[in-house]
């Protein structure tokens, strides 16, 4: 693109941690192509909108920020207003004429010439939206012939990196024993938009599970992992950028590799993540109960710098309602699990998400979720009410519950998530944390101090709360130190913790 028709654009991300990484991808696509990235919509001529298309509530978000960027058109710089991520992707030409407002609707075949695709509706050119498909079928059912498949994987960004950019690249490393490596160089593309201690890296796309409530797979797709090499390239990539924290995001993490000829290739890719130089902490989210091995607790619990942090997607715990959904496990084989990380790390960290009301769910399932929870001593709890969602097999499903009845299970839940959270938070209290600091706010608090805040071992960004630090050895702390500290008091499912060593500053009491 000529210097005399640089564009300008801003992305504007909704969503989970995955949907950030695709656009840091495509970040990194447009800046290679000469595009000027921006921070706010009102200062660019395209803003492009990264949508959810998980549920309902995120699907308004979705469309409220595609209307919210359009206004620019009459007050900013704005010309145009694109969607492109998982509700363009999985609605396409349906979600076009709902919503005449967006200038363009991209999938994410779009996605490795979305510079040309923005050219086009810029200059006035209309780019047909897709009809919708289940991407699953784009795909070999066998997961070790998908390796190579001529088929977009957001976040991968399997691309050629233009010189002059930020964007790394990186060659390909050995693979399992049994895996031809593709021919050539896989260079991947990606640039920051912010400037944070913590970023996510993609360790595969899609799933393979079917859920009977989950709609993600039929737009995602199956599941494809990364190769090790791309993985440990980004990291070291991101390491160069000033991150601290690296968190390893996916649908499902414990599948990863199993396309790759070794289902067990993350127990060695850890500890080979974590060696990356400038890394202080690798977390792996999305771990799916069934599919744990005691080697990856192993290797959560044991390995410096990897978090011992377990990110279980249980969804419920009352076996009929898990059959209903397609998943496996009860009550007591989950709490068995967390008594298997328990005897390994003590303080390691659980979350987890649970949907209530599902279709079928009696009292007496409700009451075994209770038990579950109540036992189960998770230090995050998210609480959905169930709603259908459409293409998905429990839209079908007789037994539905009143809405006010799934309101009033979700509410009791809640409550009992936020007590039991906030127990766990308490017990924390006295122990000794590892820290990495995020921001130091700007406006002061009521001593008249700045707050810095971070996260310990058991925290991830956004979801699971936050550490407060105090006392001497916070002052002059900065994002990305990653301190001692002994937590002295909780406040729900955060911490404070009084600071007692700093890298670079000496030990206990600085």
């Amino acid at each position: 693109m000529p210097m005399s028709e640089r564009r300008t654009v801003a992305l504007v991300t909704l969503g989970c941690a995955r949907n950030e990484v695709d656009s840091e991808e495509l970040a990194g696509r447009l800046a290679a192509d000469g595009w000027d990235l921006v921070d706010d919509a009102a200062d660019a001529d395209v803003a492009v909108v990264n949508t959810c298309g998980f549920v309902e509530a995120a699907k308004k978000d979705s469309v409220d920020a595609l209307l919210e960027a359009n206004d620019l058109k009459e007050t900013g710089r704005t010309q145009a207003v694109v969607a492109v991520g998982c509700m363009a992707e999985r609605y396409g030409k349906e979600l076009a004429e709902a919503l005449p407002e967006a200038d363009g609707v991209l999938g994410f075949d779009d996605y490795a010439d979305i510079s040309g695709r923005l050219q086009t509706i810029l200059s006035g050119g209309v780019h047909a939206p897709h009809v919708p498909r289940d991407r699953r079928k784009l795909l070999p059912i066998s997961p070790a012939d998908r390796q190579g498949a001529a088929v977009a994987l957001p976040g991968h960004g399997d691309a050629p990196a233009a010189a002059g950019t930020d964007a790394y690249r990186e060659g390909p490393a050995d693979l399992p024993a049994g895996v031809a490596p593709a021919s050539g160089p896989r260079p991947t593309l990606r640039r920051r938009l912010d400037t944070g201690p913590v970023a996510s890296v993609k360790l595969a796309s899609g799933c393979d599970r079917r859920c009977a409530f989950c709609a993600i797979p039929s737009f995602r797709g199956s599941f494809v992992s990364r190769r090790p090499s791309d993985v440990l390239g980004e990291t070291r990539w991101l390491a160069e950028q000033g991150v601290k924290e690296v968190m390893l995001v996916s649908e499902n993490n414990t599948s990863y590799g199993k396309d790759l000829g070794d289902i067990r290739l993350l127990d060695t890719l850890l500890p080979e993540l974590a060696a990356v130089e400038g890394i202080e902490r690798i977390r792996v989210s999305y771990l799916q109960p069934a599919e744990m091995r005691p080697s990856l607790i192993d290797v959560l619990t044991s390995t410096p710098k990897v978090a011992p942090y377990f990110d279980l997607s249980f969804q419920h715990s009352a076996g009929p309602v898990l059959r209903r959904m397609r998943r496996f496990g009860d009550t007591d084989r989950f709490l068995e699990l967390l008594e298997q990380v328990r005897a390994k790390a003590p303080e390691a960290g659980v979350r987890s998400n649970f949907i209530v009301g599902f279709p079928g769910e009696t009292e007496a399932d409700l009451a075994e979720l209770e038990r579950f929870l109540t036992g189960a001593r998770l230090d995050a709890i998210g609480v959905f009410g169930y709603s259908d969602e459409e293409g998905t097999e429990a839209a079908g499903y007789d037994g539905k519950l009143p809405e006010e009845e799934v309101s009033r299970r979700l509410a009791h839940i809640a409550r009992l998530a936020e007590e039991l959270t906030a127990q766990r938070a308490e017990e924390r209290v006295g122990s000794t944390v590892e820290v990495l600091v995020d921001g130091v706010d700007t406006e002061d608090d009521e001593d008249g101090e700045p707050e810095v805040h971070g996260r310990a071992a058991h925290q991830a960004p956004e979801t699971d709360g936050q550490v407060v630090l105090v006392g001497a050895g916070a002052e002059g702390a900065a994002p990305g130190d990653l301190v001692t500290a002994r937590v002295v008091a909780s406040e729900g499912v955060d911490l404070v913790a009084e600071v007692t060593a700093v890298p670079g500053r000496g030990g206990e009491g600085t």
